[in-house]
C-alpha cells in the first residue's frame, strides 16, 4: 500500500462557491465529473492509478459539511501552507489553525474553515536545504 488514502469527498451545499473558493485558494483548476443524484468537482490529478484523489460533492444531503464531526483530511500544501493561508479569508473561509510548525523533519500544518463549513487541513513538507 503506497498511500493510506486513495479518494476523498469533502461536502458542499453550494459546489459553485466551493469550486471558486478551492480554485482561487490553490491556484487549481478543478473539473466537473456529475451524475443524476451526484455532482463532483474533480481536484487535478497527474495519474489516477498511482495518486490520491478526491472532489467537492453534493449529493442531495448524503454529504454533509462540518466545522467539527468527521474526519479531518489535509490537502498538499507545497510549497508552503502561508501561500494558500494568504488567499483564504478574501475567498470566504477562515483560518482556524494558522501556519504551525510540525518539525523540521515533517513540515507545517494549517486549518482552515472553508465556504461550506468544513474543517479542511493544508500541509507542506520540508523544503530540501542547499
Amino acid at each position: 500500500m503506497k498511500n493510506a488514502i486513495s479518494w476523498f469527498e469533502i461536502p458542499t451545499t453550494d459546489l459553485n462557491r466551493a469550486q471558486k473558493f478551492y480554485e482561487t485558494i490553490m491556484d487549481i483548476t478543478l473539473s466537473p465529473m456529475d451524475f443524476p443524484q451526484i455532482k463532483m468537482r474533480m481536484f487535478p490529478l497527474d495519474d489516477p492509478m498511482n495518486n490520491v484523489g478526491g472532489a467537492l460533492v453534493n449529493s442531495g444531503g448524503f454529504h454533509k459539511p462540518s466545522a467539527t464531526d468527521g474526519p479531518l483530511i489535509y490537502l498538499n500544501g507545497n510549497p508552503d501552507v502561508q501561500v494558500i493561508l494568504d488567499k483564504v479569508e478574501a475567498a470566504g473561509g477562515k483560518i482556524l489553525v494558522p501556519k504551525t510548525t510540525i518539525s523540521e523533519e515533517y513540515g507545517d500544518m494549517a486549518v482552515i474553515s472553508d465556504t461550506e463549513g468544513n474543517r479542511i487541513g493544508f500541509h507542506n513538507v520540508p523544503q530540501k536545504k542547499k
